[in-house]
């Protein structure tokens, strides 16, 4: 058997390609500090790309009248097993979905590594630049878009007489948002005496990561976002 055939360089080539385009990827996700980095997209990219090479090249030596190739079955798969990578990255916690942008670009960056494989090298290429494009430009674009955040109302709940308020709004100011208190209920649970205050907030973040972080004081014992008609 020889260990370099016609059709090695090119092989090699085309990962490459795929390591470099999904090495571009992991690097603007690393920059942006999420849970799947540089190394988790490009072993994504490159992975994808390889199994594409294996499928089409790989299997050539045992063709025959007997034996079809059927290359289509190990990119099914490819999808399959991003997508079982993808769910790893997503979490929901206090009612609020966050990952989903990672995910999708892990299920981008293999899908750049198939093109790269199946000899698609502009594609792969052109899809590198979208994607760019889109969680670049795109994220800027959305800041000046109406929010259906305006209309939604964060409702609190925590420990009566310990000064968590003070903590809730202070946390919200330093996040960039501005607060005002609906209405407030004071109740007990389990003989505790706590308070529910409904609450406003303004801003340019997203509204699910000011309930992130105001889930996680202490003192708070329960955060829930609805909208006004609720």
């Amino acid at each position: 058997m020889d260990l370099v055939t016609s059709t090695t360089w090119t092989e090699l080539l085309l990962l490459l390609m795929a390591f470099g385009l999904s090495m571009l990827i992991g690097v603007e996700r690393q920059l942006q500090q999420k849970s799947a980095g540089l190394r988790t997209h490009t072993l994504v990219g490159t992975g994808s790309a390889l199994f594409t090479l294996v499928s089409g090249f790989g299997f050539a030596g045992v063709l025959g009248t007997d034996v079809n190739l059927d290359p289509s079955r190990i990119a099914a798969q490819i999808v399959s097993g991003v997508g079982f990578l993808g769910a790893g990255v997503i979490f929901m916690r206090r009612d609020v979905v966050r990952g989903l942008t990672t995910a999708a670009t892990i299920w981008m960056t293999a899908a750049i590594g198939m093109a790269c494989g199946a000899g698609m090298p502009i594609l792969a290429a052109a899809a590198t630049v979208l994607h760019l494009i889109a969680v670049g430009a795109f994220g800027r674009l959305a800041q000046f878009l109406p929010s259906p955040d305006r209309r939604r109302i964060v409702t609190v709940r925590y420990l009566d007489g310990n000064g968590v308020l003070r903590t809730i709004l202070s946390t919200a100011t330093s996040m960039g948002f501005e607060a005002s208190v609906v209405g407030t209920e004071a109740y007990r649970d389990s003989g505790t005496p706590q308070v529910r205050a409904a609450m406003r907030f303004r801003g340019r973040p997203p509204l699910q990561d000011l309930v992130l972080a105001l889930g996680s004081l202490e003192g708070v014992t329960g955060v829930r976002l609805r909208d006004d008609d609720d």
